[in-house]
């Protein structure tokens, strides 16, 4: 093997590992991943949609995302939380429809874990804090 192909291998090993390495973030000291599962990704991108206000875009990758064999239960949990957040907004759907969608969507949350919660900003929202308010009700009993 020539000198420069031995240089090439080392330089693409070298590369392919890198990629396999998580790292600090300098924020907040957690670890942040380099290489992302299809399924990481979908969660990444539904929640980036809703929040840019890409309600419909975000719907459908977090759909597409509990209905996905692959993702993992935390990936569908952050989903049906989006899910609801969404369903809870939309300007397409009608008020009871919304409700209903949000209700549904908090309950599949709870199933995957009965002590899912919001954080103290998101469970004070006026749209979808009183229904996730009685979703968690519902399902202590």
């Amino acid at each position: 093997m020539s000198d420069n192909n031995k240089i090439l291998l080392i330089a693409m090993c070298t590369l392919v590992l890198s990629g396999c390495v998580t790292t600090r973030s300098c924020d907040d000291n957690t670890e942040v991943r380099l290489i992302r599962t299809q399924t990481e990704f979908m969660v990444n991108n539904g929640i980036r949609n809703y929040e840019d206000g890409n309600y419909s875009a975000s719907m459908s990758i977090l759909q597409s995302l509990v209905e996905n064999r692959a993702a993992t239960k935390s990936e569908k949990l952050l989903a049906y939380k989006y899910l609801a957040f969404n369903h809870c907004i939309s300007p397409t759907e009608s008020r009871d429809t919304r409700e209903r969608m949000c209700r549904d969507s908090f309950r599949r949350a709870f199933e995957i874990n009965p002590n899912f919660s919001l954080t103290q900003a998101e469970a004070g929202h006026p749209v979808w804090g009183p229904i996730f308010s009685s979703v968690r009700n519902k399902m202590s009993k």
